[in-house]
């Protein structure tokens, strides 16, 4: 999918919401980069594209992961930040989730070699005043276009 310019916080959101109307029920979309990159305003985004009502969309650094209802399925917002051990991440739902919902994950450089195979990655660096994202698509996100 290639490389998009984010020139504010705005169209970090505006990103996760495009992303988030495309995503389906057994998929994820990971998101990598460095603390303040904006990965969770990313998340933020996605979620409230699928589930307005859910308010405020924290990251979930310290209760790991938080499911939010969506029209047709649960979203599941992880942070593994925090993880020492990829195997913690199944043992705190990841799984189920991909199974009954789909999955918004930050930091899946924590799952080493377990990343889910239906899956988006985002990469997001800092890049002078805004961000750039790098997107790339696996398994059943292969061949989808965003509506950006």
């Amino acid at each position: 999918m290639g490389d998009l310019r984010l020139v504010d916080e705005e169209a970090t959101t505006r990103l996760g919401a495009a992303i988030g109307l495309a995503l389906g029920q057994g998929e994820a979309v990971c998101l990598s980069g460095p603390l303040g990159a904006g990965k969770s305003s990313l998340a933020r985004g996605l979620i409230l594209a699928l589930a307005p009502a859910a308010g405020d969309v924290p990251s979930p650094t310290f209760t790991l992961v938080q499911i939010y209802a969506g029209p047709s399925f649960e979203i599941a917002h992880f942070d593994l930040y925090r993880l020492t051990r990829a195997e913690e991440a199944f043992e705190i739902g990841l799984d189920e989730a991909l199974r009954e919902g789909a999955a918004v994950i930050e930091w899946p450089e924590r799952l080493a070699g377990l990343l889910p195979a239906n899956r988006l990655d985002v990469a997001i660096r800092l890049d002078g005043e805004g961000r750039r994202a790098r997107i790339t698509a696996h398994g059943a996100w292969e061949g989808r276009a965003l509506d950006l």
